[in-house]
């Protein structure tokens, strides 16, 4: 008993260990980065990791005088956003019917999402480019909004559909007793009790439609459509010899996806546990 007690509290004291480290590795890049867009070039090159001796918003400042951040901001926060309500709005009718319906060639539709979860993004690039120039959607905010919406359906796809089948059937055939037709049941029950995993699927999406990269600037040329993630880019050389300006345009990027997962954050977690029981 004695030795299965230690081999529990070594087996703790190492997760916590390991979580301490991931939690390190995680926040203190964001930290310097944080503390390093209110100083001065001359303290960042002084000491990476000193506190800023006079907390200035010049580098925020900066980083619109050289750029127009406002205008990558709202491209991007257009993209994200209708990307996210076209993905979601969508894929969940059919996360349901596959997961409340038996029909043919259900199974062989769940192998091809499968197999496209493995594919890398870039390998689909050239197809992708040449779909959008012939519909003509080429350096258009819809085309990227298509474009990533199409991109999360498999992760959109398999996330709703295992919180539908973790659903009990009896809510769905009590409100076919009482007279209500499929999509009313599917919009006044399902949807409602669900709403943890369309908030699951709905944060993925969005961070994303919000960090992705290479599509946003293969399909875009112009400022009046490019988002954050090619503007930094973009803007690098203006910002190579002023840090300040370039940390404080990374802390506004990054700001929206993290306010995004906290506020969801328990939706999130609700919605992986009950995905868990059933897949």
């Amino acid at each position: 008993m004695k030795k299965k007690r230690m081999q529990i509290t070594t087996a703790r004291v190492l997760s916590n260990i390991f979580l301490v480290f991931i939690i390190l590795i995680s926040v203190i890049p964001f930290v310097w980065i944080f503390l390093s867009s209110f100083k001065t070039n001359a303290e960042i090159l002084e000491s990476a990791l000193s506190i800023p001796s006079h907390w200035s918003f010049d580098g925020y400042i900066s980083a619109f005088k050289l750029s127009p951040l406002h205008k990558f901001y709202v491209n991007s926060i257009i993209v994200s956003l209708f990307s996210t309500a076209a993905n979601v709005f969508f894929v969940g009718m059919a996360a349901y019917v596959l997961a409340r319906f038996e029909f043919r060639f259900k199974n062989a539709i769940l192998l091809l999402f499968s197999v496209t979860l493995l594919l890398p993004m870039t390998s689909l690039i050239h197809p992708v480019y040449m779909v959008i120039r012939k519909l003509g959607l080429y350096d258009t905010k819809l085309g990227l909004i298509l474009v990533y919406a199409a991109l999360g359906l498999p992760t959109t796809l398999y996330i709703l559909r295992s919180y539908f089948l973790s659903i009990p059937r009896s809510l769905e055939e009590a409100a076919y007793v009482d007279g209500a037709g499929f999509f009313r049941t599917y919009v006044s029950i399902i949807i409602p009790v669900a709403k943890p995993g369309f908030a699951t699927a709905a944060v993925m999406q969005f961070l994303m439609a919000w960090n992705e990269f290479i599509y946003a600037i293969v399909l875009t040329n112009t400022q009046n459509n490019r988002t954050i993630p090619v503007a930094l880019s973009y803007f690098t050389s203006q910002f190579s010899f002023n840090y300040t300006a370039l940390f404080a345009a990374i802390i506004m990027v990054s700001i929206p996806s993290i306010v995004i997962y906290i506020l969801l954050q328990e939706q999130v977690v609700s919605s992986l546990t009950a995905g868990s029981v059933k897949g």
